[in-house]
């Protein structure tokens, strides 16, 4: 028996030899083209239907172009598929997409029926006629579904014919099934100009759909919106390389039970094509994707190698991530980086892998980043505990931009009462981190009937949502009811009555928390003061942290979002006229007019307007702009981009809250404006802000600032990476949490002591109880500050964690009294937004210090050559 992985992987490998005979690496067609793509993927413990993903992927709808869009679903409900689950749990499934159906028969003949025995065969169903999917213009391939075993004769002559007799059995069919799909695709798309068929999928309990067209149209063409299934990813735009013009080119690709889906293009796609062809893997579709999955089938598959080292092949740890590892861990990770940097993507790019492993009873859902992270990615997690012996109800999620996660909870939320409109728990991933790898995998495992949901880092390291506390351990005392409180807090002010009743939040009943926020509504109805007050009293519970006790605070958001847009909904239309508020939806478009007398605030319900565009709620706020209103709230924003740009300049009288889900590039190009953002903000925000005001009450995704030349941010949690990167003039922005990597890089801000920029970084965060405390290290990545040629970083360090080896071009200087008056202003200002008071930050282990004792500045080191 064979029992060593090397001997194995060198069979399997040798067995491909006449498979890619004469085959050779085409170059990939100059019709190529880059751009950022859309992709999503959610897995949880119950099934779900397809419908869901469907939503989240029309919200990333301008990340694609309608040429390529595809969807992958595995942990598959056997009743739909027609089969019983043990033919599920065994049986390949083969889907072949036929572009030419009168080539079925042939097809069948040579690479199907006379090679498997077939369980069970039929035509996946469809609308039928594809233009009634509204702006899908390439008719989609017809697709025959195949529940396949190899026949055990030209099995077992396979096995004999290449010296595989001795490995497992499942392994050897493995290499048939895959080296039958090559020979189908090289002889009916890849090597001919006229394209017949080729094959979607072939792994177990796993399927894929792709078209020239967005993912959401796949699903409508093919009646997913009801298929069920534990897993799902998609995918929006086209193959950063290859053919575009055709599905096979597009997302997901497939290994053998795993599909990829990618955000990003390869540097070195040659290279990588070079190092498969040595190990006798050669390309097909001219796509660096299908070249990332063939990575992983090969480590995964063929070497047998475990996660860790897998997701270490394919995004190597380096630099002071590397250093910071323990020394066994550097020893295996310099081992594996000997024998296959080689063959290691060069980002930028971004993984979402679906992966069947029914062996083990298990569907897999991976997020890889690689290290340069210039694809943005967010990771969430929800779990509803039942309340009983039952299993809680679990999910995951992946996806390019976080109001797309919320999309899809929102999908499932308006379904399911065990579901919430948001998530427990979100996060970045630094690729490479030596705290948790960049990786992570979301892990749906069968133990009888019941499913269990878990997630770990690339390390192995447990990931889990925030979880409510148990009753008993809430810290208020019970008392009067929320709501009893509130009408005489109304001319005292929504800042008051949240300053004394915040802590009662936790000792409240769902129902005592229901009722109070029933009653802000009702207050709201009352007048224009009374509005204002509903409107504060709602924004300061959701913008500031502190104590929920026993409720999730993603369960308290979720009310106090339907609370705010009930109120918002029940202020007047503007189609007459109106005094106060006056609110716009897209049905109205028609009525956008100047403000008159009395009119202040147009409040903007985004929910039906486009992501972008002269229909989207941007172009409408730049319009009313145009008009007079200088006063916006915008509320239910789903996704629309450019939030508050476009109002050129001179806009100091200007307002702007937004609530909901932002997408990219908020707050880009102010020149004056105060915009506020009752939510997370995602990548590019605040680029080339020139003046005004830029408030964040959550996180803020990659590129942050960048390019900015002035005006004052402040975020409540963290930024991911790139923040203020080619910055000048003087941006001046406090970050409550962390950063990623690559903060203030190239930052070009003058000298701070005399009019320049700089970044106050304070390393904290909040615990379950709402209350301040630090993280793990104030900056986790190296290249702080790298290459600036001005301003400073003043970083709460009081351990002085942050060291010279983070650096590349600055210094660390002790806390000047010039510096700290400079700072304290604008912490003080922080204090005011978020509730973080300075003595707060100025505690250590609840000893009060001086400034200059904890924090530090990093500054411009002097060049000595041009002295």
């Amino acid at each position: 028996m064979l029992t060593s992985k090397i001997e194995q992987a060198r069979r399997l490998i040798d067995s491909r030899r006449a498979l890619v005979a004469g085959a050779r690496v085409a170059p990939r067609p100059p019709e190529a083209a880059e751009g950022g793509c859309g992709v999503l993927g959610f897995a949880s413990n119950v099934p779900l239907p397809g419908r869901h993903v469907v939503g989240a992927s029309c919200q990333m709808h301008n990340r694609g172009n309608g040429k390529g869009g595809g969807i992958a679903v595995a942990g598959l409900d056997p009743e739909q598929m027609r089969v019983s689950p043990d033919v599920l749990r065994t049986h390949y499934l083969v889907q072949v997409a036929y572009l030419d159906e009168a080539s079925r028969g042939e097809v069948e003949r040579e690479c199907i029926t006379g090679r498997f025995d077939i369980a069970e065969m039929y035509r996946v169903e469809t609308l039928g006629d594809y233009r009634t999917v509204g702006g899908l213009d390439v008719r989609p391939p017809e697709v025959v579904r195949y529940f396949a075993r190899v026949k055990p004769e030209h099995l077992a002559r396979f096995a004999e014919e290449n010296g595989l007799r001795h490995l497992p059995a499942r392994m050897v069919e493995d290499e048939y099934v895959y080296q039958n799909t090559f020979r189908l695709n090289q002889r009916y798309y890849a090597s001919l100009g006229d394209k017949r068929a080729f094959v979607l999928s072939h792994g177990r309990d796993m399927l894929v759909f792709k078209i020239v067209g967005y993912a959401e149209q796949a699903a409508e063409y093919y009646r997913l919106e009801d298929l069920r299934g534990h897993v799902w990813i998609s995918h929006q735009r086209y193959p950063t390389k290859g053919r575009i013009w055709h599905p096979g080119g597009a997302h997901p690709f497939v290994g053998v039970n795993e599909a990829l889906v990618h955000n990003g293009d390869f540097a070195n796609y040659h290279r990588v094509t070079e190092y498969l062809r040595q190990r006798n893997i050669v390309p097909l579709f001219l796509t660096d994707t299908e070249v990332s999955v063939l990575l992983f089938d090969l480590w995964d598959r063929t070497y047998g190698y475990p996660l860790e080292a897998l997701l270490e092949a394919l995004a190597p740890t380096t630099e002071r991530d590397f250093e910071m590892l323990p020394e066994d861990k550097r020893q295996l990770y310099r081992a594996i980086q000997q024998t296959h940097l080689q063959g290691s993507p060069d980002g930028p790019w971004f993984f979402i892998v679906a992966r069947s492993r029914p062996d083990l009873g298990e569907w897999q859902l991976l997020g890889i980043t690689d290290t340069s992270m210039l694809r943005p990615q967010v990771f969430a997690l929800y779990e509803h505990e039942s309340g009983d012996a039952a299993t809680p109800v679990q999910i995951g999620l992946i996806a390019s931009e976080r109001q797309a996660v919320n999309a899809c909870l929102r999908s499932i939320a308006a379904e399911d009462s065990r579901f919430q409109p948001l998530a427990d728990k979100y996060w970045v991933a630094r690729g490479g981190s030596y705290t948790d790898g960049g990786a992570f995998a979301l892990t749906v495992s069968r133990s009888g009937e019941s499913r269990h949901l878990s997630c770990h880092d690339k390390f192995g390291n447990p990931v889990e949502p925030a979880r409510p506390r148990p009753a008993a351990t809430a810290c208020a005392p019970k008392g009067a009811r929320l709501a009893d409180s509130l009408d005489a807090f109304v001319e005292r002010g929504a800042a008051s009555w949240f300053a004394e009743t915040k802590a009662a939040f936790g000792s409240q009943s769902r129902d005592g928390i229901l009722d109070a926020l029933d009653r802000i509504v009702t207050i709201a109805m009352r007048g224009h003061a009374e509005c204002d007050f509903a409107i504060a009293a709602l924004s300061h519970v959701r913008d500031r942290r502190f104590d929920t006790g026993e409720h999730k605070r993603s369960w308290l958001l979720a009310q106090v979002d339907s609370a705010l847009y009930r109120v918002f909904r029940g202020l007047p239309l503007l189609n007459g006229r109106g005094a106060g508020f006056a609110r716009m939806e897209f049905a109205t478009l028609a009525c956008l007019r100047a403000p008159q007398s009395g009119e202040h605030t147009l409040v903007v319900d985004a929910r039906e307007f486009a992501p972008e565009g002269d229909d989207s709620a941007a172009a409408l706020i730049r319009q009313a702009h145009s008009l007079g209103w200088r006063r916006f709230v915008a509320f239910d924003w789903r996704g629309g981009r450019f939030a508050g740009c476009g109002l050129g300049p001179a806009t100091d009288d200007v307002r702007i809250d937004i609530y909901g889900d932002p997408g990219d590039y908020i707050g880009s190009g102010l020149d004056g404006a105060h915009l506020t953002v009752h939510c997370d903000a995602q990548d590019q925000a605040g680029q080339i802000l020139k003046r005004g005001r830029l408030v964040i009450h959550g996180d803020v995704g990659q590129t942050f600032l960048y390019g900015a030349k002035g005006g004052e941010i402040f975020v409540l949690g963290s930024a991911a990476g790139r923040p203020l990167i080619n910055a000048v003039g003087r941006p001046r922005a406090v970050i409550n949490g962390t950063c990623l990597d690559y903060l203030a890089e190239s930052f070009m801000a003058g000298d701070p002591l005399n009019g320049g920029g700089f970044v106050v970084l304070n390393g904290v965060g909040f615990d379950e109880s709402g209350g301040l405390k630090e993280l793990r290290t104030p900056y986790p990545g190296g290249n702080l500050f790298s290459l600036a040629s001005g301003g400073a970083i003043y970083v709460r360090d009081p351990r002085q964690e942050v060291g010279e080896d983070q650096l590349n071009g600055g210094r660390i200087a002790t806390l000047s009294a010039a510096d700290w008056a400079l700072v304290e202003p604008y912490l003080r200002q922080n204090e005011e937004l978020f509730g973080i008071g300075i003595a707060e930050l100025l505690a250590v282990d609840g000893v009060q210090r001086r400034p200059e004792e904890v924090y530090r500045k990093i500054e411009v080191k002097s060049l000595d050559v041009l002295h």
